[in-house]
């Protein structure tokens, strides 16, 4: 009848289970063929003593092939100030949303007037506005400042003099740009922040050469209707 071997209670003595264990390592030893090449038989002795070691609950202790990195509790707040003095340095807006990134995994820091549709798009309303939000098809006049992660103005319709128009619907824009002007109103002024899943392509023949937010202030001035015109062989698009 075969041997069970369990771990052995808290009672025993260790110097029994040791025991044991060098017993059924000399016993298995003794049972190996003359024949077989000695370094066969050492590695088979060492793979039985360690199963048995194993099986009996006294299994040695074995060097760890690489280091695990601990988690500094303190790396998250590091990373915050650090994103703070940045945008501090940058002249960003006061009220600016906080990033948090390490690597490609980023945590946005917001105030609980911030909200978040499915998609992912990060949004706050200063101002709605009044009438009805634009429809595909239809113009929209907007002035915009663009910003990165660390506050940094990239782009501003104020300081080039003109407001940007673009229809709804013909992917004109990036997906978050428009998904975040299409539920705004005339005179409604709204900061989005576009995960990187909403935004741009990137890549060599892109502007952008990294998976980052994007912050944007919009202010929405009007919308106006479009139909297609057509005269002779010319065909173009005209809004009101």
């Amino acid at each position: 009848m075969p041997m069970i071997l369990s771990t052995p209670l808290l009672s025993e003595p260790s110097f029994l289970s040791y025991a044991r264990v060098l017993t059924l390592s000399i016993l298995f030893r003794a049972s190996l063929q003359r024949g077989c090449v000695l370094h066969r038989k050492e590695n088979l002795s060492r793979r039985f003593l360690l199963f048995v070691l194993v099986s009996s609950g006294l299994s040695p202790t074995l060097p760890s092939s690489g280091k695990t990195k601990s988690k500094n509790p303190y790396d998250e707040k590091r990373l915050l100030e650090q994103n703070k003095r940045r945008q501090k340095e940058n002249n960003a807006p006061e009220d600016f949303p906080n990033f948090i990134r390490e690597g490609f995994e980023v945590k946005v820091v917001t105030s609980e007037d911030y909200r978040k549709s499915d998609s992912g798009l990060i949004y706050r309303d200063y101002e709605v506005g009044k009438g009805d939000c634009p429809k595909a098809g239809q113009q929209v006049t907007f002035h915009y400042i663009g910003y990165n992660e660390s506050g940094r103005r990239i782009d501003s319709t104020y300081l080039q003099g003109a407001p940007a128009r673009i229809r709804m619907g013909t992917n004109a824009v990036v997906p978050g740009f428009e998904e975040g002007i299409r539920a705004m109103r005339p005179g409604g002024k709204r900061r989005i922040i576009i995960p990187p899943e909403l935004g741009p392509p990137v890549g060599p023949s892109t502007f952008f050469s990294s998976k980052q937010f994007e912050v944007f202030d919009i202010e929405l001035l009007s919308i106006q209707n479009c139909q297609r015109r057509t005269i002779a062989f010319y065909s173009d698009v005209v809004c009101n």
